[in-house]
């Protein structure tokens, strides 16, 4: 069984501290004279301010000084104490590392108060030591007093002056106290006290030393301190030593040491080497602090700032460090790197449709099946979202990219097992190089980026490398976003209205509004040409708003010149439809002003919204019914919307997209599956509209399955608001021409 690690050892004495602990006359400690140059007994126990100043000077003081068996301090002009060792702490009854605002002079004895500043005053004045002999109170308010010597210096600072105090009693009273006194401190300490000979090997440490490594005293003694560090510590620490016997300042040092469970602590350790009288090196003495728990937080700190946490990938911090150092080194060797930027497609589908916690197990999946194509001296990591990179470094040929980036859209288009279910998304890859692409790691990036919406435009699931003309489009992007900004603030916006008209009486009884952007430069731009950068700028929802407040003025002029009700219809973007949900009340307050009938406006939404979401897209879609107003769905027919959908969603009008009607003919499927699907909406309650009817005979074939309304250009083209009242007005039913 093992001994009790925290007992104090047989042979309490360490050697380094035998003037203390056995009585001896003569050991230097750290090449500083305990005995004193001369033979009077007096000053056996004195350090001299000239050699306290230098030991200072070489950085000593705090670690070599701290068991020292004379208490040394710090003082202020005003004796404010600053630093003291363990002595001197013990001799004052104060906390080493907390002496508060405590002064020196409050322990002097009242009746040596005036020996005493004028001593602090020579001492001040004078680049000689001054000594002096007082009295000293054992705590502030003590009562039984102790006689002492004190030696000063000022300190080179201009600050402080620096001062060692000896007890003046008997010499051999003196030392059995100091005696005592060490053995406590030594084995009371709450930091490790390691001493070792000339070589190396273990000669002494304290309780909480053995503690830290989980040994008893006897196993660690006469063992090398090297024995319980790993390979980089041995080497360390041997390097460390080697300084201090040249005469190098003490450093405090990070060393691992190896516990008896195997298991690693952490520490902080300073060396300090041993002379003898002739200066022959004796050994050293080492002061061990456990860092343990706060070398394991600010690693935890460290991990969390550079790795993603779901995936356990470089995050987006320790990718842009590695780019930079692996675009460094591709330069000093004369090599390519490349740099894949890898988006997966219809990740948001899965993520609303199987929900978050199995949207998260798919990026786990397709990191670990992306890290199977790559090397291990790559690096992968995760920018956030469902947005994957890879640094290729030390290639020799672009081909080599272009392998790793088939491989990754193989792995990443085979069906992913979520939760039961089934998940399936693709890869969208852009590829930039450098030293071709650019030339700073933030321009590889964009590249990289741009490179992969290229990709996305393609149709997805395949690679697309960096080009000039890529470049030359994002820089148009950028300028039309740019000039999106100001457009609505210059007025540039305007709406245009398509007719809805009713197939049974050709009379316009609605209208689609459609958003043109008079752009000062480039004339009259549709919304094909810029909805997207707004959508992906998130301009988008401020114009969306524009439009619905222009929209219903437009519903209540005509209402008001025509007499009867007249709707307007609205087409509204995904990003707008998923956003905060506080404008639609602003909506509300506004066509309420108006005293215009909130159905008076109907909101166009597509396909994809219905299966983004289903929760908050029914909420959505019941807080426009709530309001008054009603909804489309937009384009049926190009999607993945099902008549189920119309069951379940909160769906006024259903507008057939054009794809049903440009190759309707009588005895085509497209005419039955028309009849069909207008006659399940019926059943539903639901309006029908045709799109994009450009013939009388696709009008009269339309009428035919009993569809409700249609628009198109067989009626007329988007017209100007004062066009579409005048042909409104003119009361001629709409016939196909």
């Amino acid at each position: 069984m093992d001994k009790d690690t925290h007992a104090p050892p047989a042979e309490a004495a360490p050697p380094v501290l035998g003037p203390v602990f056995g009585g001896l006359a003569s050991v230097r400690v750290h090449d500083a004279a305990l005995s004193g140059a001369g033979t009077d007994g007096e000053d056996r126990l004195a350090f001299s301010p000239e050699r306290l100043r230098y030991e200072q000077e070489q950085g000593y003081f705090n670690d070599i000084y701290l068991l020292a068996p004379v208490g040394y301090f710090v003082l202020a002009f005003d004796t404010t104490l600053l630093q003291m060792n363990l002595v001197g702490a013990d001799l004052l009854g104060l906390q080493r590392s907390n002496p508060g605002r405590a002064k020196f002079r409050d322990y002097v004895a009242p009746r040596f108060l005036a020996d005493f500043d004028a001593f602090v005053q020579g001492a001040l004045n004078s680049s000689t030591p001054q000594r002096c002999d007082l009295q000293m109170t054992r705590g502030r308010a003590g009562e039984q007093g102790y006689p002492v010597t004190l030696r000063a210096s000022a300190d080179g600072s201009g600050q402080a002056f620096r001062l060692v105090l000896e007890l003046a009693e008997g010499k051999l009273a003196a030392l059995e106290r100091s005696e005592e006194r060490f053995r406590r401190i030594v084995h009371s300490a709450q930091e490790g006290i390691w001493e070792i000979d000339a070589q190396s090997c273990t000669s002494f440490v304290n309780p909480k030393m053995a503690s830290m490594l989980g040994y008893p005293i006897e196993d660690i003694v006469e063992q090398p301190l090297v024995a319980f560090m790993d390979d980089e510590g041995r080497a360390i620490l041997e390097r460390n030593i080697a300084q201090r016997q040249q005469g190098a300042a003490s450093e405090r040092h990070e060393f691992k040491f190896i516990r008896r469970d195997g298991s690693a602590l952490w520490t902080t350790l300073v060396t300090n080497p041993i002379f003898d009288a002739r200066g022959v090196y004796l050994g050293a003495l080492a002061l061990v602090t456990d860092i343990s728990a706060s070398k394991a937080s600010s690693d935890l700190i460290w991990h969390q700032a550079n790795f993603d946490a779901l995936t356990a990938l470089p995050n987006r911090h320790m990718f842009q460090d590695r780019l930079g150092q692996e675009m460094k080194k591709a330069k000093r060797e004369g090599l390519i790197l490349a740099l894949l930027f890898i988006d997966l497609d219809q990740f948001k589908q899965v993520n609303d449709t199987l929900g978050h916690e199995q949207g998260d197990a798919l990026l786990v999946q397709a990191a670990a099946r992306i890290s199977d194509c790559v090397r291990a001296s790559d690096t992968l990591a995760r920018l956030g979202g469902d947005e994957f990179t890879v640094i290729l470094a030390g290639l020799e040929q672009v081909a080599s990219a272009e392998r790793v980036a088939q491989n990754i859209v193989a792995a990443l288009a085979r069906p992913f097992a979520l939760g039961g279910e089934q998940g399936e998304v693709s890869a969208s890859i852009g590829i930039a190089c450098y030293p071709a692409d650019a030339a700073t790691p933030e321009e590889l990036l964009r590249h990289a980026d741009q490179a992969m919406y290229a990709a996305k435009k393609a149709g997805r699931s395949r690679y697309h490398y960096f080009t000039q003309d890529l470049q030359l489009a994002a820089q148009h992007r950028q300028r039309l976003v740019a000039d999106l900004r100001s457009a609505l603030a210059a007025g540039e916006f305007e709406l245009a209205y398509q007719p809805i008209v009713n197939l049974a009486s050709g009379v316009i009884e609605r209208a689609e509004a459609l958003l043109r952007w008079r752009h000062p430069q480039r004339g009259v731009l549709h919304p094909g040409e810029f909805i997207e950068h707004a959508e992906h700028s998130g301009l988008i929802v401020e114009i969306g708003d524009w439009v619905f407040r222009r929209a219903a003025d437009q519903a209540k002029q005509f209402q008001s010149a025509l007499g009867r009700p007249f709707q307007i219809s609205v087409n509204q973007s995904p990003v707008q439809f998923r956003g905060d949900p506080a404008w639609c009340q602003g909506w509300l307050e506004y066509v309420a002003r108006l005293d215009l009938a909130p159905r008076s406006i109907v909101i166009d939404v597509t396909e994809g919204i219905l299966l983004d979401g289903a929760a908050e897209v029914l909420q959505r879609l019941r807080s426009y019914r709530e309001m008054g107003l009603q909804v489309a769905l937009d384009d049926f027919g190009t999607g993945y919307a099902s008549l189920s959908h119309l069951k379940t969603f909160d769906i006024d009008f259903l507008k057939l997209d054009r794809v049903f009607v440009q190759d309707m003919a009588g005895d085509s499927g497209d005419l039955a599956l028309c009849e069909a699907i207008v006659v399940m909406a019926h059943k539903l309650g639901l309006t029908v509209v045709a799109e994009g009817v450009e013939t009388a005979a696709q009008q009269a074939l339309l009428v035919q399955a009993g569809c409700d309304y249609a628009q198109g250009y067989v009626f007329a083209h988007a017209l100007a608001p004062d066009e579409l009242l005048a042909l409104a007005r003119s009361g001629v039913p709409l016939i196909g021409k």
